[in-house]
């Protein structure tokens, strides 16, 4: 660029002083339209690399939600699947995803797309409608007030979590039988199952999970999570490339320090510092050793014999534990720990 710029000037020193402005005003405007140009090319360079990187996402999505219907039977032949869509990215991706798997999969299974209309001061009742009627699918909105129903029950600044959702249970599962569904699917994601794991340890005294499948406490039903597998941070995408018209929850989405948000964030800190944790200790709910934990329910502690016969499950009582700390990316043992 200065080269150019030093021969021009040097080749138009013979110019009047008008005529070389006017000469260098016109070089720079050329060269300030090549930069345009150039500046304006950018985002198309980037355009193939975003589509790569969106297929690859819409791929591990499928691969995932398809990987839990297989493993736990979630979806079978002639099933009439309810998704209950609440307006969130959750509930979005979930029927978003089973809407693709739909075309693709072996068997064949209906989709009813169900949301709940709770009356919340200032929900925007069409939003819903209008996308589900643009789909082209099945699909119904239940209205019932139970706004005022908790916000009656429940003392101003208490959690509202527990009686919504016991009550917004019920009506699900009435909408269910007369709708004839065989299955209610819902948005929980990997994330979600974590967090209820870490809340019934610290404040339940329990160790349970939230399972992939089960049957509904009135025993009626076969509750389903397909997004089992799917990590939150995949959801956020899928959901702002879809442009989902998310609706927020005004009921209990305001409150402050609930003990979800808390446990959300103690996760969300561990995975930055500790890359890869949020995925060991997933996978930890999938391998459940009995005969190393405490329940006498679980496991006949009582009834241990000798066999004499070696177990590499067996314990080995005077050797220190050890874990393959190298999948922890960045992890560091404190000394304050040893």
């Amino acid at each position: 660029m200065n080269a150019v710029w030093t021969d021009n000037d040097t080749q138009a020193e013979d110019l009047s002083p008008q005529a070389r402005v006017a000469s260098q005003l016109v070089r720079l405007k050329s060269d300030l339209q090549a930069f345009a140009a150039a500046t304006a090319s950018a985002p198309a360079a980037r355009e193939p690399k975003i589509e790569r990187e969106t297929h690859k996402l819409e791929k591990r999505l499928c691969r995932q939600v398809g990987q839990a219907i297989m493993d736990f039977n979630m979806i079978e032949e002639g099933d009439r699947v309810m998704v209950c869509v609440s307006g969130g990215k959750d509930s979005y991706g979930l029927l978003d995803i089973l809407l693709k798997m739909q075309q693709r999969a072996p068997i064949n299974f209906e989709i009813v797309a169900v949301n709940l209309d709770q009356k919340q001061p200032g929900f925007p009742a069409h939003i819903l409608p209008e996308y589900l009627a643009k789909l082209g699918i099945e699909f119904h909105i239940e209205t019932q007030d139970t706004y005022s129903i908790v916000k009656k029950v429940i003392p101003e600044g208490k959690t509202m979590c527990s009686l919504c959702s016991r009550l917004r249970r019920g009506i699900l599962y009435r909408v269910a039988d007369e709708l004839k569904i065989t299955k209610i699917a819902l948005g929980h994601h990997r994330d979600d199952m974590l967090q209820t794991f870490f809340l019934n340890m610290f404040f339940g005294g329990k160790l349970k999970g939230m399972p992939p499948k089960l049957v509904s406490d009135d025993g009626g039903h076969i509750v389903i999570r397909p997004l089992a597998n799917v990590a939150e941070k995949d959801l956020t995408r899928w959901a702002a490339h879809r442009q989902f018209p998310i609706i927020p929850c005004s009921l209990c989405g305001s409150q402050e320090n609930l003990q979800r948000q808390l446990i959300g964030q103690m996760l969300r800190d561990w995975e930055k510092q500790y890359p890869g944790r949020t995925e060991t200790m997933f996978t930890a709910l999938q391998n459940v050793v009995p005969s190393h934990l405490m329940d006498a329910t679980r496991y006949d502690f009582k009834g241990l014999k000798i066999t004499g016969v070696p177990d590499a499950d067996g314990d080995r009582v005077f050797d220190e534990e050890t874990f393959p700390m190298a999948k922890l990316a960045g992890m560091q043992v404190l000394g304050s720990l040893c």
